[in-house]
């Protein structure tokens, strides 16, 4: 005969980092989809033009590492990005079998536009904690994934560092 599980028999489960990480990722990206909807971008979208802003013609390899995506997620970010034209691919200048990627001029109004609604996803995302927590909670997670950056699927590399270098 199996009992139905007692909320106490869930308590250890849900106070474990892992699920509370899923679930503010969850949330975090509900919200931000949910502040975005007028410029019709995603986390995922709204980080890839965000770096191509700040490092134009980055190839595919450099800006999957400067996101932490692995290479298929960036693959099919950057293709929903060019079919609305809000990117550009050419021949990079130093090897013409990579592909230099930067912001079409769509994409950089597009990025300029999202950036009031982005802030107010951060705003509502950050609005439960107090300043302190807040700070709190951003350097806790810097330390998190630092720590373990050795464990981590994806390689994150901001660009113009060196592969191996502390973020």
């Amino acid at each position: 005969m199996v009992t139905e599980p007692m909320p106490n028999d869930l308590a250890e489960l849900y106070a474990r980092p892992g699920f509370l990480l899923r679930r503010a990722h969850q949330i975090s990206a509900a919200i931000f989809e949910d502040e975005c909807r007028s410029v019709g971008l995603t986390p995922a979208q709204f980080g890839v033009l965000s770096v191509l802003r700040a490092s134009p013609g980055l190839d595919q390899s450099s800006l999957a590492r400067a996101l932490g995506f692995d290479k298929v997620t960036v693959l099919r970010v950057l293709r929903g990005l060019e079919t609305r034209g809000l990117i550009e691919r050419s021949p990079a200048p130093a090897s013409r079998r990579n592909l230099s990627i930067s912001l079409s001029g769509v994409g950089l109004a597009l990025l300029k536009q999202a950036q009031e609604p982005a802030e107010l996803a951060y705003d509502r995302l950050m609005g439960p904690l107090n300043s302190a927590q807040q700070e709190q909670l951003v350097e806790l997670l810097q330390a998190l994934t630092s720590g373990l950056e050795g464990d981590a699927r994806a390689a994150f590399v901001p660009p113009g560092q060196k592969t191996g270098q502390p973020a």
